[in-house]
């Protein structure tokens, strides 16, 4: 068991969890993942690690998408998850680069924000970008200005800070010539995607990371197979994170909807 000392709803879907996994948190580097269950019924869910305090604790934040997220996301202080296995994955690559833009798109905002810390630590200059589609979607505005030079947010709606998505003012920089050497985005499928197409002819490095698309996490299930280069990977073992201009995120995409159709009727019946 794994003990939860603090949780918070970030927004109606949405809710953080500080959890007590002292050789996770010990070994624990930017951009890997944990696998968790809530119970004995609940499935297997890969989860990116938002924080961590390399002594005691980690911090997930869980998004409610299906069944299993939502029986997660009743869990409170006092509460413990059944499972946590991890780290898992390859870290992120955290160098001296110069400029780096990180990007997070809804959920995306919480597995961004220990690179962008890890890169920022390494001496680059950091502008963020967060978006959502409204004000009630955002958060970790005040963790991202600690650790920032620069964040811009963006909102569907309007409701707070820029109307519009992620990649308007990234390509506003883009158009002015500002030198990027690095972007790191991490969100929906789809956004991922039109960063990729925004930095492709520019010639900008941009690295984008997968999780969204995972299911076992350990290679097995072969779920998470994806074509990166014209060869095929599994996210899990050979990721997350991956050069966004090698993605077939079109195929991708196709592959993230495979179990839609099984997810909503496993809710349906209760049988989580």
């Amino acid at each position: 068991m794994f003990p939860i000392i603090n949780s918070e709803k970030l927004s109606p879907l949405v809710k953080w969890f500080c959890v007590e996994a002292p050789d996770i948190s010990a070994k624990s580097r930017a951009g890997q993942f944990v696998i968790v269950r809530a119970n004995e019924k609940g499935e297997r869910i890969p989860l990116t690690i938002a924080d961590f305090d390399g002594e005691k604790t980690i911090e997930l934040v869980v998004q409610e998408v299906g069944e299993s997220t939502r029986i997660i996301n009743l869990l409170d202080a006092g509460g413990a998850f059944l499972n946590i296995a991890g780290p898992l994955g390859h870290p992120s690559e955290i160098g001296r680069f110069g400029t780096v833009f990180c990007i997070g798109g809804g959920i995306g905002i919480a597995p961004v924000y220990p690179i962008a810390r890890a890169l920022k630590n390494a001496g680059n200059t950091i502008i963020t970008i967060l978006g959502a589609r409204s004000s009630d979607l955002i958060f970790w505005e005040d963790k991202f200005r600690s650790i920032s030079d620069e964040v811009i947010i963006t909102t569907d709606d309007g409701s707070y800070g820029k109307k519009g998505v992620v990649t308007e003012p990234l390509k506003e920089f883009i158009e002015k010539g500002d030198k990027i050497d690095r972007v790191v985005a991490i969100g929906p499928c789809v956004m991922m995607k039109y960063v990729s197409l925004a930095t492709r002819d520019h010639g900008i490095k941009t690295i984008v990371s997968l999780n969204p698309i995972m299911l076992d996490g350990t290679g097995m299930c072969g779920g998470c197979r994806v074509e990166v280069g014209g060869e095929s990977k599994f996210v899990c073992v050979d990721g997350p994170e991956f050069d966004a201009h090698e993605v077939d995120f079109d195929l991708l995409m196709m592959r993230q909807s495979v179990y839609q159709k099984e997810e909503q009727q496993c809710r349906l019946k209760g049988e989580l």
